[in-house]
């Protein structure tokens, strides 16, 4: 049974009251404010307005004392002992607990638990009592169980974090604000159990070939009462096939083989259908059902090709042979205060990265293990998972036997939690840590150990070996070369882009840098042939409704100090010169929002397009990041909100899987590129044109292109000069179309933003409201037009696109949760038009 319901909380200062008599049975809790479980204090209060919400303005100050209270929580349930029988026991199971807690039970303490990631389960057979029952839990305030630790070498982001096993990125990061939740954040349970319980169970796919597959299912049992015969029965089944053995158990063990003839594979969405079966698990005690397990798995094989057949170094995820491109973006923790979170969320967001062509995402390692709904919607919609162990950006004490006693705890539990998702395609150490010590100490900042080096070296390979061999492990991310971010082995952090470091290095050295112009450009993109992009991005603003929603009246205007708290990565100026280098300065906060989108956007497509053209010596792009944790300026494709930003519908066309693209840079030659990602062969006539921003056409060409399966191609090469007829680079754009509609149109540009001679524009609106529908016409080149409404989970077919002359397109307007979308405040513009559209 769930215990989720009757809670209340309330917070007391440190030494104002006994524990046991606020535990106690008969403690008057009558005047507590109520609490949702799952949730935190922060939500609570945030629900009975006694704290304005941390997200609007400076309000996250105002709530820093939430976080220097001892909070209690209390629950009252009531349970009848009358048909608990001989051999049967009772435990009480808190999913998630953050973090340092003390749990009672009618006033006796059964336990305390420092780890936010794990369930914790306690036997209380004879503490629950015939009837009424009280649970209370004791929060410690984070920094007052922190305070004596070492502080004394190297950590990001503050270094009290190192020593809690909780949310790396509660104590703040560059992109998201520093808040300390507290509270009970997942399910909680009282379960009956007789003779054994399962403790784990492990499907995994041996092998696939000649139309046959090998499947592997171990179950683990825990038996609380001797000499019992114990059996498990095992189905798996998908609805038309359908397999059952029964073993039985010895030594709380066994396991299943299952030869599939013609099994049907679990593949990512863009190359077949994510299929799964079902197992179902059944222990039995003579034939009476004692325990069951239920999970879908995916019949599929993952491997990490690290070496070519030409020897070369490669970093390429191979699914059931097929070689891939990893195409995504990096998840960061979904909001600040997850407990609450609806299920729908996760849902929303992931279905928004399938819309744009991701079969990849990272969960970083400064968050959580995801929620299980994370990592079964990835599972159902065809998404690969790198996951990262929760280890970022630091040293951990790994010197300290209780801290490494709950680290191992938690990465056992996280390893059998987990390894049945077909989605988790390599388990990583940790985010960084292994690259900044190198560099930290090279540079002489760093003059302690490799503090955390046991964990990501010899623990979780351990475990790993132990309980999951189905997969990589790499120790952690970027790493490999002779530099951890080397692009010539391995996979890459490449933050030369927005963050200037100075790249190449080698071990040893220094790492320099640029903060200029040219230092910071998303054009040192090309110069990056790595094996396996895994981080790289810029920032951009928020959606106007977003930064509106969340600024105090009066301070929405560029270069208010509002505005500045929203970007929590200080080093502000690096924003400043890419949107210098490709838009011009911004003057105020219209330009601010366009040139920053149109920015990032167009970074990432030149980025990413080098990439894609460089497989499969290249096989991954990871973009940080794909979401926001709060309504802030980040380096995140979709906000707060989930309102996507212009990178995002970008991302639909640069992630397609037959991508047409142009290599060019001002005053070179420029390539046209193909690249096919699908297994068939791609055959289509291809025009390619040259057009004045006032729609005269001075150049076009036909391209007959055939090119083969999984490959990269070039399939022509012009001078600027042919192509420009004697024009300006300053006043065309450049049009690359399928004439049979198998691809995407690609629009491009000889020039950067700021260098071009655009027209003004005056743009045409008809909205439909019946249909929900928005149609817009130019009558000269539109760049970046941009539909907005004010509300959020709004999605387009489109936006933020570029409009040709004369052309006129159509767009679908919906709601993330199927609500009719009000029209009324609709807005269209564009880069370069005289005003917002004019309505018909």
């Amino acid at each position: 049974m769930k215990l989720n319901q009757n809670w209340k909380i309330q917070h007391f200062d440190i030494g104002e009251v006994r524990d046991l008599s606020v535990a106690a049975p008969d403690y008057i809790d009558h005047f507590w404010m109520t609490a949702k479980v799952p949730g935190d204090v922060h939500s609570t209060l945030i629900d009975k307005k006694m704290i304005e919400h941390p997200f609007f303005g400076h309000n996250d100050l105002k709530s820093k004392w939430v976080s220097e209270k001892i909070w209690w929580y209390r629950s009252e349930f009531h349970y009848s002992k009358q048909d608990l029988m001989e051999n049967e026991r009772l435990e009480l199971t808190f999913e998630g607990l953050d973090t340092f807690a003390t749990i009672y039970l009618n006033g006796v303490e059964i336990g305390s638990t420092e780890n936010m990631f794990i369930p914790h389960t306690f036997e209380v057979t004879r503490e629950v009592t015939e009837g009424k029952n009280i649970i209370a839990v004791k929060f410690d305030p984070v920094s007052e169980r922190l305070k004596e630790k070492e502080k004394n070498y190297w950590a990001g982001f503050g270094k009290d974090r190192i020593w809690a096993r909780k949310a790396q990125s509660h104590f703040g990061w560059d992109w998201g604000p520093q808040i300390l939740t507290v509270g009970i954040w997942k399910d909680v349970r009282l379960e009956k159990r007789k003779i054994a319980k399962i403790d784990s169970v492990f499907a995994r796919t041996l092998s696939i070939e000649d139309d046959k597959a090998l499947v592997q299912v171990d179950v683990d049992t825990k038996a609380f009462t001797r000499n019992k015969d114990l059996y498990v029965e095992m189905i798996l089944t998908d609805g038309i096939q359908h397999y059952v053995k029964k073993e039985k158990i010895e030594r709380n063990h066994t396991h299943f083989v299952i030869e599939m003839d013609n099994p049907t594979l679990w593949w990512t969405h863009d190359l077949g259908t994510p299929h799964l079966y079902n197992v179902h698990i059944r222990l039995l005690c003579h034939e009476e059902e004692i325990d069951s397990h239920t999970s879908d798995i995916g019949i599929r094989t993952i491997e990490v090709m690290q070496r070519g057949q030409d020897g070369h170094a490669r970093f390429t995820f191979v699914l059931n042979g097929v070689e891939i491109f990893a195409k995504g973006a990096n998840w960061i923790p979904i909001d600040s205060f997850i407990g609450p979170t609806p299920d729908v969320r996760y849902s929303q967001l992931l279905n928004q990265a399938k819309e744009a062509h991701m079969n990849m995402m990272r969960v970083w390692g400064g968050g959580i293990y995801e929620r299980e709904i994370f990592y079964n919607e990835c599972n159902r919609l065809g998404i690969l998972v790198w996951q990262d162990f929760m280890f970022a950006c630091a040293l951990y004490p790994d010197y300290n036997k209780n801290y490494m006693e709950n680290v191992r705890e938690e990465i056992e539990v996280t390893i059998k939690t987990l390894r049945n998702h077909p989605c988790i395609a390599i388990w990583c150490g940790n985010n960084e840590n292994d690259w900044l010590y190198e560099v930290e100490f090279s540079a002489g900042n760093i003059n302690t150990p490799f503090y955390g080096e046991k964990i990501y070296h010899e623990l979780i390979p351990g475990l790993l070996e132990e309980l999951d061999t189905s997969r990589l492990y790499w120790p952690s991310s970027p790493f490999g070369g002779n530099d951890h971010d080397s692009e010539e082995e391995g996979d890459r952090h490449n933050w030369q882009v927005w963050h200037g470091n100075v790249e190449p290095r080698q071990f040893g050295e220094n790492l320099g840098q640029n903060y200029s112009v040219e230092g910071v450009s998303f054009k040192n993109y090309k110069k990056d042939y790595t094996r396996f992009s895994s981080e790289f991005g810029m920032h951009a603003s928020a959606n106007r409704y977003t930064l509106e929603n969340n600024l105090p009246e009066g301070t929405f205007y560029w270069g208010s100090d509002e505005m500045s708290y929203r970007n929590k990565d200080y080093h502000h100026q690096k924003g400043i010169l890419l949107m210098e280098g490709y838009t011009g300065i911004p003057t105020n906060i219209e330009e601010y929002m366009n040139y920053s989108m149109l920015t990032q956007a167009e970074g990432l497509k030149y980025g990413i397009e080098h990439y894609r053209r460089n497989k499969p010596m290249t096989s991954g792009a990871l973009v940080w990041q794909l979401n926001d944790c709060w309504p802030g300026t980040s380096w995140s494709m979709i906000d707060y909100y989930l309102l996507p930003k212009a990178s995002f519908y970008y991302a639909k066309k640069f992630f397609h899987p037959l991508l047409l693209s142009i290599d060019h840079d001002a005053g070179k030659a420029l390539n046209v590129w193909v690249v096919n990602d699908r297994v068939e062969t791609y055959t289509d006539t291809l025009e390619l044109k040259i057009t004045t921003f006032k729609g005269e056409e001075i150049f076009s060409k036909s391209l007959s292109v055939e090119v083969g399966e999984n490959v990269s191609t070039k399939v022509a090469t012009f001078t600027e000069e042919e192509l420009l007829q004697g024009y300006s680079a300053h006043d065309v754009f450049i049009s690359l179309a399928s004439k049979q509609d198998k691809a995407q149109r690609d629009i491009s540009y000889l020039r950067d933003y700021k260098d071009l001679s655009l027209p003004e524009c005056e743009i045409q609106v008809e909205v439909n409201q019946e249909n929900q529908t928005v149609t817009v016409r130019t009558d000269h080149f539109a760049r970046m037009v941009k539909v907005e409404i004010p509300a959020e989970k709004i999605s387009f077919s489109d936006n933020y696109f570029d409009l040709l002359p004369g052309e006129s397109k159509t767009i679908q307007i919906g709601h993330l949760e199927n609500e009719k979308v009000n029209l009324e405040e609709l807005t269209v513009s564009a880069m370069n038009s005289k005003e917002e559209g004019r309505r018909k």
